[in-house]
């Protein structure tokens, strides 16, 4: 059977055969620094976290040493890279505070040896009201992440930071410790209201607390070939953000949903699914934007 007579099932599916085997053949560049990615979006419901634990998982596949920091109350990276994270687990939330190190609070993740994790607990959830009154309370993560990578040396290759969905002490934490951000956007309607406002904050943490920060990649996902609203958005987002819109788009995928049931990434839960392919390949782009 020619292309031109596949029916749009057979082409997906010869699509996704090409993609698998050049995925195959394809491998991460390593940044010659520690890159800190902090992965926000206003909005809610994004993709965000989604996002950070795939792309983590990605590139330790690939080789890479990756940590994740869960600043995140609700802990989602946390129980998608398979990390316990239950109120008496010290995490992000000793850290902020000063009671503990981030070596000290480090999990490895049980489904990749070069991944690992410094959780949230539910104790994070009172971390922005505590830290109104404290000393440098902007710059808390910041410090303890130089801390941690002036004492060890095996320095991963990259630390991605899981941001709430709001712009509070956490995130700002986030932003003033990052060199990046990375933005999920869902391609829905509002789909850029979200990022406008963070594009507002990142300048003002550039201003005030951080001026080597900036938006760097823009991933697209739930994305629905389908229907024309994804496409319009995709088209609008692209048209906003020339230079940062990834290539590679997240489509809508069932495995992606269910693999943090099982406590895993869809990276690992179905590594030759349609998302995990997706993710995959966002994650080599990722990689070799960074590399200059």
């Amino acid at each position: 059977m020619s292309e031109a007579d596949a029916t749009p099932l057979a082409t997906e599916l010869m699509d996704l055969t090409r993609r698998r085997t050049a995925l195959a053949q394809r491998t991460a560049p390593l940044p010659n620094h520690t890159r800190i990615v902090a992965l926000s979006n206003q909005k809610g419901g994004v993709g965000k976290t989604t996002t950070a634990v795939n792309i983590a998982s990605a590139l330790a596949r690939l080789g890479a040493r990756v940590m994740v920091i869960d600043l995140d109350p609700q802990g989602n990276a946390s129980t998608a890279l398979g990390i316990d994270h239950h109120a008496k687990i010290p995490g992000t939330y000793e850290v902020l505070v000063g009671s503990a190190s981030v070596q000290s609070v480090l999990q490895l993740s049980p489904n990749n040896p070069n991944l690992t994790c410094v959780p949230a607990t539910i104790n994070l959830a009172g971390a922005e009201i505590e830290l109104v009154p404290a000393s440098a309370r902007e710059t808390r993560l910041k410090r303890a992440l130089e801390e941690y990578l002036s004492t060890t040396e095996d320095k991963p290759h990259y630390i991605f930071i899981d941001c709430p969905p709001s712009l509070g002490l956490l995130t700002v934490n986030a932003l003033t410790a990052a060199n990046e951000v990375f933005v999920p956007i869902q391609t829905e309607y509002y789909a850029l209201e979200g990022v406008t406002m963070l594009w507002d904050n990142i300048a003002m943490v550039q201003q005030f607390l951080n001026p080597r920060v900036s938006i760097t990649g823009v991933l697209l996902t739930m994305y629905d070939h389908r229907t024309n609203l994804s496409r319009e958005v995709a088209e609008e987002v692209r048209r906003h953000f020339p230079d940062i819109v990834f290539s590679s788009v997240i489509p809508r995928s069932v495995r992606v949903s269910e693999a943090p049931s099982f406590q895993q990434t869809v990276i690992d839960y179905d590594h030759d699914s349609v998302g995990s392919i997706a993710y995959r390949e966002a994650a080599i782009e990722f990689a070799e934007r960074g590399v200059h």
